[in-house]
């Protein structure tokens, strides 16, 4: 065997063993993408790259490539929603050209009844604003975050500050929620503060029992 057989030979090796890694990579993508898919649904602030390669247990170089490759997949197949990068991190957005239809959609569409959750929700803020998501999450045993952004767009609820310990944003009723239920002042609300939780006082922002 010649030389150059013996080079070709190698060269031929390693394309092989390259193609079969490029393989290996392919079928792992999907999986990536619907993690990554997963996680971003329910995160309610950019989380940078590395954040998630850390949690999903991948590469940096993995991670990054699937979200720029995601976030262009949603932009050539005109999604209603895009995957940008902020200065923070990642994050889905409702695309800009969608903004009207879904202020519509939540705020003026008053025939759209509001859920059982957000109604709870609601009634949590009521009666104890100003309280933080997480406070509010912690009452009702579950995560609120993505109610509570849709009572601020339909307009009842506000932001209200941050909290001087957590620095936790804290929210309250706007006066539309008083119009919307025929009340005067948040004194007319019925008395209804019994049916919650006594040691909320005690539970921090990530819903925590506190000692």
């Amino acid at each position: 065997m010649t030389a150059g057989q013996d080079t070709a030979e190698a060269a031929g090796a390693q394309a092989a063993e390259e193609g079969t890694a490029e393989a290996r990579a392919r079928e792992a993508d999907p999986l990536l993408r619907r993690d990554l898919e997963a996680v971003l649904m329910v995160v309610d602030q950019p989380v940078p790259a590395f954040d998630l390669a850390r949690g999903l247990g991948r590469t940096l170089d993995d991670v990054a490539g699937a979200l720029e490759e995601l976030s262009r997949e949603y932009t050539d197949q005109g999604r209603g929603f895009d995957l940008r990068q902020v200065a923070e991190g990642w994050r889905i957005y409702t695309r800009p050209e969608c903004a009207e239809v879904v202020e519509r959609f939540l705020k003026e569409g008053q025939e759209v009844r509001l859920t059982q959750a957000a109604l709870e929700t609601l009634a949590v803020v009521a009666y104890r604003q100003p309280v933080s998501r997480g406070r509010v999450s912690a009452v009702r045993g579950v995560n609120c975050d993505g109610v509570m952004r849709t009572l601020v767009l339909r307009g009842l609820i506000e932001e209200a500050g941050q909290d001087p310990e957590s620095g936790a944003h804290l929210y309250r009723t706007t006066s539309y929620f008083l119009e919307r239920l025929g009340l005067l002042s948040l004194d007319d609300l019925p008395d209804l503060a019994p049916f919650l939780p006594d040691d909320i006082e005690g539970i921090d922002e990530t819903g925590e029992h506190t000692t």
